[in-house]
């Protein structure tokens, strides 16, 4: 793969935010998805999943909370509409207001010089919540290949961000270098946290208290080995959210499920895949059939929790 140079300020069209304002807020969604909300501080960010009884995935966040009853739910905009609906159904007699405030504002991508650019702190750890002033967020995240970044979320009238321009697409690339799987409409229902490294990144407390799916996310950790994990990969082919992975010889049962992807800016695919730790350990992994782009894995920049 080509040395890409990941610097400058990417505005995030892919995203939306959803907004829970409220006395209720917090505790509403501390009794919905996988982190604990209700003790979130404002210096603070949590990455969150949105489970069925199942706990199984349908929807991922960064959330964050500006101001004592609000918080912001910055996620994919292609399932906000189905996971707005779907929180909604909870909130009875909760006193909070979920509303799809994505027009109000604007969400960019910092990678590079652009942090320092804009008065953030390049080394701060992943999750952490800066104000910069005037109703600005900005959120660290896990560097790209070692390059700091993070997640600007703005008002939308306000000026963009300091720093030169970043191509869209290659911060989505740099996300999949990220090793942080973001919930898309091919992978809804596909995985329990734990397959896509959640609980290795912050993304489940198993402190807390109940949640939709949290028996079967805890028994998941503690009950027993588990038996698929995330990888980062690399393909020279194109390679697509939500393709299945097989294993060489063996077209017809998969291995593993593709769980987000994107075109390297200097050549090249780069994928987050979910798949067997048995078949990792074989090797020969083609992404779409057993004949299809061959995957090469590389290190996770982060250690799996099991590894810690």
């Amino acid at each position: 793969m080509t040395t890409v140079v990941l610097n400058g300020a990417a505005t995030l069209s892919p995203l939306g935010v959803i907004r829970a304002e409220g006395p209720d807020a917090a505790s509403f969604l501390h009794g919905q998805l996988t982190q604990d909300f209700s003790l979130l501080g404002a210096t603070e960010a949590r990455l969150a999943a949105l489970c069925t009884a199942k706990g199984r995935v349908i929807a991922s966040f960064i959330g964050i909370r500006p101001q004592p009853e609000l918080i912001l739910l910055v996620c994919s905009r292609d399932i906000l509409a189905a996971t707005l609906k779907r929180l909604s159904m909870y909130v009875l007699r909760a006193k909070v207001k979920l509303t799809d405030a994505t027009d109000q504002f604007a969400l960019y991508g910092l990678a590079g010089t652009a942090l320092t650019a804009n008065g953030l702190d390049a080394a701060a750890p992943p999750g952490q919540r800066t104000a910069v002033g005037d109703g600005i967020s900005a959120v660290s995240l896990y560097p790209a290949d070692g390059v700091p970044r993070a997640l600007w979320i703005a008002p939308a009238e306000h000026a963009a961000p300091a720093g030169s321009h970043l191509d869209t697409d290659a911060w989505q690339w740099s996300e999949v270098r990220s090793g942080i799987v973001t919930v898309t409409t091919p992978i809804i229902e596909a995985f329990v946290p734990q397959m896509i490294n959640y609980e290795s990144v912050g993304g489940v407390n198993f402190k807390k208290g109940c949640y939709p799916g949290q028996e079967i996310v805890a028994r998941s950790q503690f009950r027993g080995t588990l038996k698929r994990r995330t990888y980062l990969m690399q393909a020279d082919a194109a390679v697509a959210t939500g393709q299945d992975v097989f294993a060489a010889g063996d077209g017809e049962q998969p291995v593993g499920t593709v769980a987000q992807a994107a075109a390297a800016p200097g050549g090249g695919w780069s994928a987050l895949v979910s798949m067997q730790i048995s078949a990792l350990e074989a090797g020969g992994l083609h992404a779409g059939a057993a004949s299809g782009a061959a995957l090469t894995v590389e290190p996770l920049p982060y250690p799996l929790l099991e590894d810690i």
